[in-house]
């Protein structure tokens, strides 16, 4: 008997070794954890590159958590940037733009003003022209108020000291040309006469006038259109470029994204022998859905701010110039048979004036007239040969509407016929009749063809406003969705991972 038996016990049995393992050291306790970082401590440092990389696998996974959300943070930040760029834009044209728009109406209450006062001085002060006359002298009051508003908020658009110093001139000039227009009407009504050229004396204080207006007014105001006008313009460039970069770098940041994440899951499911990581899966299909989802919102953003400067106010800006240039030629016409003595100056401006708002080659006005009476359509017009000046620029937007430009038309060409025929009248030696005309059926064409250009600009301006809508209501609720969105990311990420790393503990 051994003394183990002695002491009533029985060896102890070997532990058999697991088959391809090592053999278990007495005691039969298997190596662990613990052996397994002794040895990866005892292995040689290493150099370069590979330093940064980790030795273990829960290393490798909290590795891969950590760049997956480094590259989502970057990701909702420039997503982030790109949605606040979407927003400044929409909130500077909307705000700035109906003001520009409103300042390019001031061209066209002064040459309201002008046109008005050479009415009334054309009409004359017999009892029989008395209402033509008050009436004229009403819209002279009521565009003098207009110009006053507009010559406020150009005041409240300027960025610097010499746009501030413009309208400060204008509103001084201004002041001048209203003494002068005062001073020719009282002396008008001192001097009574039948409809024609008033006195020498009032067509001299009326010459000083409407030169201060043509030289001085309409210059400066038409310069400060322009300035205020590029508040509008840079501000749609960079923030539509912005939002465009930003949409690309986006996509480029989540396939970055995309691809660290599929890394990650063909890892775990090569270490640890699964198919799918399925809140992994979810992770990269959420991710999928806010890159596209930003995409599409910051594409739809640049579209809104494309169509609310070039179908909106461009459109609106251009059609306003060309009302107040119409009436400003159509006041030519009045000045024609106020003041003979410069009648062919006047005929000379009027065909300017007229090629500015729709431009046909043409050697002399009866050229031109006849070019307007044959051309059949704005919209018909070759791109070999487009028609230039502010309706034939319309007539090439694919937004305008077909029927309103047809409409503008159609007016632009009565307009132009009764001047002709009112010339006519006036080489024939029948001024009365051509004052007659002048006064009665041709202003009431003129009006309806200054109406048709004001429903035209209208439907620009329910395009505008259309667009305006949709760029703030694209944005809105991004200040949440955005952090959720990353937030839900993270989790779903955090879910994947957990279970793999307790593994470890």
């Amino acid at each position: 008997m051994t003394a183990v038996q002695q002491q009533g016990g029985a060896p102890p049995a070997p532990v058999p070794a697991p088959q391809g393992g090592p053999p278990a050291p007495p005691g039969g306790v298997r190596p662990g954890l613990a052996d397994v970082r002794a040895r990866a401590a005892a292995m040689p440092p290493r150099k370069g590159v590979r330093r940064a990389i980790p030795r273990t696998n829960s290393g490798r996974i909290r590795a891969f958590v950590a760049g997956v959300v480094v590259v989502l943070v970057a990701l909702l930040l420039l997503a982030w940037n790109g949605v606040d760029d979407a927003r400044t834009g929409v909130r500077v044209i909307d705000t700035a733009g109906p003001q520009v728009i409103a300042t390019g109406d001031l061209y066209f209450r002064l040459t309201d003003m002008d046109a008005q006062l050479a009415h009334a001085l054309l009409v004359g002060t017999q009892p029989a022209h008395q209402a033509d006359r008050a009436q004229a002298l009403a819209r002279y009051d009521a565009s003098r108020s207009k110009a006053d508003e507009a010559l406020i908020q150009a005041a409240r658009l300027a960025r610097d000291g010499t746009e501030r110093q413009t309208a400060r001139s204008l509103l001084d000039s201004l002041g001048r040309y209203e003494q002068l227009a005062g001073k020719a009407l009282l002396q008008d009504q001192n001097s009574p006469h039948a409809a024609g050229p008033p006195s020498d004396q009032v067509t001299k204080m009326y010459r000083s006038a409407t030169d201060m207006m043509k030289l001085e007014l309409l210059p400066q105001a038409y310069n400060l259109t322009l300035d205020n006008g590029t508040i509008v313009r840079h501000t749609y460039e960079d923030k539509r470029s912005a939002v465009l970069t930003g949409r690309t770098v986006v996509v480029v940041t989540g396939l970055v994204l995309l691809v660290l994440l599929a890394g990650f899951q063909w890892s775990m499911a090569k270490r640890f022998r699964r198919l799918l990581n399925l809140p992994l899966a979810l992770t990269t299909v959420a991710v999928v859905v806010v890159v596209a989802w930003t995409a599409a919102m910051l594409g739809s953003q640049a579209s809104a701010l494309s169509k609310a400067k070039t179908d909106g106010f461009d459109s609106i800006l251009a059609l306003a110039r060309a009302r107040a240039i119409g009436n400003s030629a159509q006041a030519d016409q009045t000045r024609f048979l106020l003041d003979p003595e410069r009648k062919d100056t006047y005929e000379q401006v009027f065909l300017s004036k007229s090629q500015t708002v729709l431009y046909l080659p043409a050697d002399n006005l009866t050229g031109y007239q006849d070019a307007v009476r044959g051309l059949k359509g704005l919209k018909t017009q070759r791109d070999d040969k487009p028609i230039l000046g502010f309706l034939g620029t319309e007539g090439r937007r694919p937004s305008s509407d077909a029927k309103a430009l047809d409409d503008v038309l159609a007016g632009f060409k009565k307009f132009q016929q009764n001047d002709r025929q009112m010339r006519d009248l006036v080489s024939s030696g029948d001024r009365g009749q051509a004052i007659t005309l002048q006064t009665g059926q041709a202003a009431t064409d003129y009006a309806a063809y200054d109406q048709s250009l004001v429903k035209l600009a209208a439907v620009h301006q329910a395009t505008f406003d259309g667009a305006m809508k949709d760029g703030k209501g694209g944005t809105k609720g991004w200040q949440y969705g955005l952090p959720l969105a990353g937030l839900a990311v993270v989790l779903l990420l955090v879910v994947g991972v957990r279970p793999r790393l307790a593994e470890y503990r």
